[in-house]
């Protein structure tokens, strides 16, 4: 997950409340069907991802098998 001022061809694009979420064809096989929320409770704060393609994922929620 990174910063960019390109959208290059084959990418995709999305649009949600003001928000550009950009994302390259190869992550795009991944990633198809994520739901991306934030939470900002008691319990932990920042974005969660929501993959339904995954497999596997590790303890902390930051990679995942397919």
């Amino acid at each position: 997950l990174g910063f960019d001022n390109t959208v290059k061809a084959g990418d995709h694009e999305f649009a949600d409340n003001g928000f550009r979420i950009v994302v390259d064809m190869k992550s795009f096989l991944y990633l198809a069907g994520t739901e991306l929320q934030f939470s900002d409770g008691l319990n932990g704060k920042g974005f969660e991802f929501h993959n339904p393609n995954a497999s596997r994922t590790c303890g902390c929620g930051e990679s995942f098998a397919v």
